[in-house]
């Protein structure tokens, strides 16, 4: 992996590609990978890279990354469709009388 890196730095210098060009597009791709192997779950992803939610939000906003592209329609059923649990059950029957 060391010597991949070193000729795409190699390539990337050759091509007259500016510092904050390169570095903007590798935390751009860094983050989106592991965005995507989170399905967009921006908790999960700050998580894994090490960083505050705050601050991996606020990276994507600077980085105009579409989150909702990687979610790909994954939204939470409503409450009532949720299953529940039987703590939650008992709860609530016990609050009816």
């Amino acid at each position: 992996m060391k010597d991949q890196l070193e000729a795409l730095v190699l390539q990337m210098y050759k091509s007259n590609i500016l510092y904050s060009e390169g570095v903007r597009e590798f935390k751009k791709r860094f983050i989106l990978t592991v965005l995507q192997e989170n399905k967009g779950n921006q908790c999960r992803a700050a998580r894994e890279l090490g960083m505050h939610r705050n601050t991996l939000s606020r990276t994507i906003s600077e980085l105009k990354i579409d989150v909702r592209q990687l979610r790909a329609g994954v939204k939470r059923p409503p409450r009532s469709a949720r299953p529940m649990s039987m703590e939650k059950k008992a709860a609530r029957q016990m609050t009816r009388f």
